[in-house]
């Protein structure tokens, strides 16, 4: 009967301690007992009472499972983790338990939406192993999120004493789901792959709508965010999965394979990663918890575009140095490749981003070979004098790969790093973007850390490219800008394939990748064929108006767009035919890009599928822009409620050309009913709404 009479007690005095009569409620319903106490179960509810968290010991393990609407979710799924201190995975018993309120407003400045409230119930489980070493386990439940991790105090060994640090060999951490269930995942590659031996760097492709346990080729597991769809008796429920809050005190992490009949659970990284060096182990400090694992559900797509998780349960790790700008910015590398690293044709871009308003330029690879530093020097002060600011690339450099594009061997020490940081300063850089990292172990994490915490002494924003995930870092870090981390716009310069699914790519990551952060894509091309000059190479299959809506269906707070010098009209270009090689981009697209925003106040999924298409609604300030793409082989007819809008609402509209394809721009009102009726043309169509 002690576990019964520590629950009650944590409810009575937490309910005397509280006025507010909605909150004494939401107490209350946050832990149910059976009368039967000795079965050590308890339950966590949504403050909307939707979502439920059963927490159990069966046999000395921990488990829980989740039900949402009814339905369940993930059947019993293990919890716990193995140490150098102790197993907290089996012989556990149940010590006691608190319950805990979490209502928060908190701000963003750079992802899908700049103000949140963050209402949670928190259920923490006190346990203890067999060596009675105390271990907790913490669940947050808001209204369609789940957040859990673990706690370890100090504690004592029975041989040396206080034990004040700990190494976790394994999590049992795991998703058991329904047989049903089928999954949009993307594989865990082999170490030391790819260009240079690279990888894995989150660049495989994804595989749509299949069965759980459907083979693939690499064996590794899955990176997240993995994304999972489990039909029912009325309908299907979706479910995210990720991880938040990782820093360098934790490995990033990734889902194992199948385990029998449903069963995921949390790797760590493989050993081959970053050429063998560093433990595949994470150790910290004790008092420590361990990063947020987390679940997004919905009985639609709705929860998982708009989910808050990645920053919901994380924390400012330290003041940014200065006030930080966002905006857009051109790179010719993507299209121009390695051969436009030249003094000229970087004017040229600067002239680009002059012409288009935009705020930067990204000079990549080998600037310090092929200009050098005086020069360089000299660029970033013309550059300046037109309005426009400079990211310079860096290799993330070191022994775990082979990469050769320099500047290498200045982002991995720290000594070298804040000189060439220093250097940077001085001439009025604002951003760098570090390429080319090792895989996800603690010893990477610490390297990203660095370099953000480095940058911020020197006023310098950060991209990363060839790289993790982000974890919640546009809360942790106020000078993190983006990661890639996903197939990104260089397949399509590489590759015909890639510009054939590029489409089916744009209708996938609003709903994975990019729904847990920022996304450092590089897209939005307005050459016809992805080349210098816009003249052979590969061609590309979407639509003007989808590269368009490509600036609003992928967020990050700058962007670095793959447009090009030859997509400004010329007296020679001008009025050519849109198809012919060389030709410049249509008027009506460039006026777009000028005034496409690169950071959002609000987002608002209204209408999709993953991979098929995906229509969104994103405001900056009082403007909204709504944007959709068309993957299918068919031409998409869609009418779509537009709660943003009122009846009568005249706006903008950017569209295709069904017969011809070409863009089109002309006014469009929302009717009575509040809606708008949309045609995107098939495989690859697109369109964009802005209000007035």
């Amino acid at each position: 009967m002690y576990l019964c009479g520590v629950l009650q007690f944590s409810l009575t005095t937490l309910i005397k301690n509280t006025n507010n009569m909605k909150t004494k409620s939401l107490i209350l319903s946050a832990v149910l007992l059976p009368a039967f106490a000795m079965a050590q179960v308890a339950v966590v509810e949504s403050p909307d009472g939707k979502l439920k968290v059963n927490l159990d010991v069966k046999d000395g393990k921990p488990v829980y499972s989740v039900n949402y609407d009814g339905h369940s979710v993930l059947e019993d799924s293990p919890l716990g983790l193995t140490s150098s201190i102790g197993d907290f995975t089996k012989g556990m018993t149940v010590k006691g338990h608190d319950v805990n309120v979490i209502d928060e407003n908190y701000t963003l400045n750079r992802a899908k939406v700049s103000n949140v409230h963050y209402k949670a119930n928190e259920l923490i489980l006190n346990l203890q192993n067999e060596k009675q070493q105390d271990f907790s386990i913490a669940f947050r439940v808001s209204n369609n999120d789940i957040a859990f991790r673990y706690s370890i105090p100090q504690c004592k060994d029975r041989i040396n004493g206080k034990k004040a640090s700990i190494r976790v060999f394994s999590e049992a951490s795991g998703f058991d789901f329904p047989s049903q269930t089928t999954t949009f995942l993307c594989p865990q590659s082999d170490a030391m792959i790819g260009w240079k031996g690279t990888k894995p760097s989150y660049e495989e492709e994804y595989a749509f709508d299949v069965p759980m346990g459907a083979k693939h080729h690499f064996n590794h597991g899955f990176t997240f965010p993995c994304l999972f769809k489990i039909p029912n008796e009325t309908g299907e429920t979706w479910v995210l999965l990720n991880e938040t809050g990782v820093d360098s005190h934790y490995c990033g992490s990734h889902l194992s394979e199948m385990q029998g009949d449903g069963l995921y659970q949390i790797a760590f990284p493989m050993p081959e990663e970053n050429n063998g060096n560093g433990t595949i182990e994470p150790a910290f400090a004790l008092p420590g918890v361990t990063p947020w694992r987390t679940i997004t559900v919905g009985s639609t797509l709705k929860p998982i575009v708009e989910t808050t998780s990645p920053w919901d349960n994380v924390k400012p790790l330290y003041e940014a140095s200065t006030d930080y700008k966002f905006g857009r910015s051109t790179w010719s590398w993507i299209v121009w490749q390695d051969a436009s690293i030249n003094y000229d044709d970087q004017v040229a871009y600067i002239q680009l981003a002059k012409a288009m308003g935009y705020e930067y330029v990204l000079i990549d690879c080998a600037w310090d070979i092929n200009m050098g530093y005086p020069r360089m020097e000299e660029l970033v002060n013309y550059a300046r004098t037109q309005g426009v600011e400079v990211f310079l690339w860096h290799s993330s450099s070191g022994y775990w790969n082979d990469i050769e594009q320099s500047p290498v061997n200045k982002m991995d020490n720290a000594i070298v790093r804040k000189q060439q940081m220093a250097w940077m300063k001085k001439i009025g850089v604002k951003g760098i973007k570090v390429d080319f990292f090792g895989g996800d172990k603690q010893e990477t994490m610490r390297l990203y850390e660095d370099i953000l915490s480095d940058a911020n002494d020197y006023g310098l924003m950060v991209i990363f490219h060839g790289c993790t995930i982000p974890r919640g870092w546009e809360r942790m870090y106020p000078n993190y800008v983006g990661s890639e981390a996903v197939l990104a716009s260089e397949n399509i310069y590489f590759s015909q394939h890639f510009c054939d699914v590029e489409a089916q790519n744009t209708a996938l990551h609003p709903f994975v990748r990019n729904a847990t952060g920022c996304m450092e894509f590089g897209g939005c091309f307005m050459n016809r064929h992805i080349h210098r000059g816009n003249k052979g190479g590969n061609t590309r299959r979407t639509t003007d108006c989808h590269e368009l809506a490509t600036c609003v269906l992928f967020q990050n707070p700058i962007q670095n767009f793959a447009l090009t010098p030859e997509n400004l009209p010329t007296d020679a270009t001008r009025g050519m035919d849109p198809n012919a090689d060389g030709a410049p981009a249509p008027e009506i697209c460039l006026d777009l890009l000028r005034e496409m925003p690169t950071t959002w106040d609000e987002t608002v999924y209204l209408d999709g599928y993953p991979g098929k298409y995906c229509v969104l609604a994103r405001r900056h300030g009082d403007k909204w822009f709504i944007a959709g793409n068309n993957a299918t082989d068919a031409d998409l007819k869609l009418k779509l409620s537009l709660p943003m809008f009122a009846a009568g609402d005249v706006v903008s509209l950017y569209s295709d050309n069904l017969k011809t394809r070409e863009p089109q721009r002309g006014d469009a009102k929302v009717s009575k009913k509040g809606d708008l009726t949309i045609t995107m043309a098939k495989n690859g169509g697109g369109f964009v709404v802005v209000s007035k």
